[in-house]
């Protein structure tokens, strides 16, 4: 026996996978961007610098990500905040390449509270068809107009 599924579930469920994609490439790449940045690209100090450390809050919430868990990605959308004031205060107080790279931070900052906020909704709307009880349809004379 096969189980079909509604026509709108295909979309909701293609949605949400996608949202999850681009939430979980955003922090690999907030975390990839943050090392590279800090330790090759344009460290503060010669040979790198301690600040390459602000990545390791990013690398708490990836685990919650990769298993799905709502709540992760509630407070992700929160705590990406942090970072997206970083880019922007880098972005006007560094020079080159420093103020680019803190550009393309707030870039993935935007592109990652985004990604979590509609995986949020997403999920949550298509949970509620499936709880709301099966209620009969009213007919329209049970309610007349006035």
């Amino acid at each position: 026996m096969t189980h079909t599924l509604p026509p709108t579930a295909l979309p909701a469920r293609q949605s949400v996978a996608l949202t999850r994609l681009l939430a979980v490439g955003s922090l690999l790449g907030l975390i990839v961007l943050g090392l590279a940045w800090e330790l090759a690209l344009a460290p503060l100090r010669p040979n790198g610098s301690w600040l390459a450390l602000k990545v390791l809050p990013l690398c708490v919430p990836l685990a919650g990500l990769l298993k799905n868990r709502m709540y992760t990605y509630r407070w992700v959308s929160l705590l990406v905040w942090l970072y997206f004031t970083e880019g922007v205060v880098r972005a006007y107080s560094d020079k080159a390449p420093g103020n680019y790279l803190a550009m393309l931070e707030v870039c993935l900052c935007l592109a990652l509270f985004t990604a979590c906020a509609l995986h949020v909704r997403l999920r949550l709307k298509s949970a509620l068809p499936a709880s709301a009880p099966d209620l009969p349809p009213t007919p329209d004379h049970a309610h007349p107009a006035p």
